[in-house]
């Protein structure tokens, strides 16, 4: 046998093999077909995500959903995505069903992919466990807990401020607020001050951010596996940053309540357990990625905002002002808390920002029984994907116009 017949045999039996998986995917996803939400798997094995990774990549991703929204009508529609048959929610009603249903219809479940790069993290745990573990996060990052950190925050950003901005005639403030961002995340996380220190660990974190949302092809040279590898990297220098710790909270040369390393380090959970040094890598990780994306990309729409909106703009800078004013007639000028509350019309404007554009575009769920909506069936296995940006598309077009 030659070696072009083998060659075309072997493709035969691929194609075969795919083709079957395939239809079984599909049959899979359809116990009754006419019941399934609208819309289209889009390809074998990787669905419409080639599409949606296209158009996020241009910045475009409002006009995947936008598209379908369009096409399909309703409130619902399927897709798939990252190898998951995927229902879509981006209606009030949708959103409040799932909401008011975590743990009855659906669970917590992002992509496989996504989730093997964050390991035991809150993002994998479901049910008590995901409550007991939120519950102790948020015992630290709760604002009542933050109050006392906000003086090293205002250190951080002035210190970048007058490294990076200032003096510079035109700056690109999107790559400098990430470095920023992510060095207060440093700070308040591992304190991790100088930028020395950081510059490891951000050259490994951008490696995970760039893949971590990519087709899971985990093969030399994709992203996916370049954001395998900063993974690896990142857990290997924060095991470093826990071992020098532990040693310094031995010797009392450091607080307890000094960052969040140190509060998981020194706390156990309501159940009495404290987390292992796997757990408290991949929990600081996470943190890293959701408080760093969601902020930065936050923070830059709101001076695009300010910039589009010169009245807005005029009313902000007046208050910073007067509480830089007050600020300078102190004997420690630093900002505090209370500067903080005084910062009425800015915080309404960060909080139109985060109306108009939500950092976080949805969440993952996946459904746990068959859920019946809008006539139409979500089988159990599926996930389920709350789309907050989307909604508000969808609350502009059906109740804007006459809101009562």
């Amino acid at each position: 046998m030659d070696i072009m017949t083998v060659v075309t045999a072997t493709a035969l039996v691929l194609g075969f093999l795919l083709s079957l998986g395939f239809a079984v995917f599909q049959r899979s996803c359809s116990k009754s077909r006419k019941l399934l939400p609208p819309g289209s798997f889009g390809w074998p094995v990787v669905g419409e995500t080639l599409q949606f990774l296209a158009l996020s990549k241009a910045n475009r991703s409002r006009d995947f959903f936008e598209h379908r929204i369009q096409k399909y009508g309703g409130d619902i529609f399927k897709t798939s995505f990252f190898g998951h048959p995927t229902a879509v929610f981006y209606s009030p009603a949708g959103n409040r069903l799932l909401f008011s249903n975590e743990n009855k219809l659906v669970q917590n479940s992002w992509p496989d992919s996504l989730a093997r790069l964050f390991g035991n993290s809150l993002i994998s745990k479901v049910g008590d466990d995901a409550k007991v573990l939120r519950k102790m996060l948020l015992t630290f990052l709760k604002p009542e807990a933050l109050q006392k950190f906000v003086g090293r925050v205002h250190s951080v950003v002035n210190h970048h401020l007058r490294s990076h901005w200032i003096g510079n005639p035109q700056i690109k403030a999107f790559p400098l607020l990430k470095r920023c961002l992510f060095s207060v995340a440093c700070n308040l996380f591992l304190s991790l001050e100088k930028e020395t220190q950081q510059a490891e660990l951000y050259h490994h974190f951008i490696s995970l951010l760039n893949g971590m949302l990519q087709l899971p092809l985990d093969f030399p040279g994709t992203l996916y596996r370049k954001a395998r590898i900063g993974s690896y990297h990142i857990r290997r220098i924060l095991q470093a940053v826990i071992d020098r710790r532990r040693k310094d909270l031995a010797s009392g040369s450091v607080s307890e309540e000094q960052d969040l390393l140190s509060f998981l380090l020194c706390n156990a959970d309501e159940r009495g357990n404290r987390l292992p040094d796997d757990d408290i890598k991949d929990n600081i990780m996470l943190l890293l990625m959701a408080g760093h994306d969601t902020s930065v990309v936050t923070v830059t729409l709101l001076l695009k905002y300010l910039a589009l909106n010169p009245d807005c703009y005029h009313e902000v800078l007046q208050e910073q002002l007067q509480i830089s004013k007050e600020i300078e007639g102190r004997e420690e000028q630093v900002v505090r808390w209370d500067d903080l509350q005084k910062m009425k019309y800015s915080w309404r404007a960060a909080q139109e920002t985060l109306r108009l554009h939500p950092p976080a575009g949805g969440t993952w769920r996946k459904a746990i029984v068959d859920i019946s909506y809008s006539g139409f069936t979500i089988p159990k296995g599926w996930k389920v994907r709350k789309h907050l940006a989307f909604f508000n598309f969808y609350l502009s077009y059906s109740f804007a116009l006459s809101p009562l």
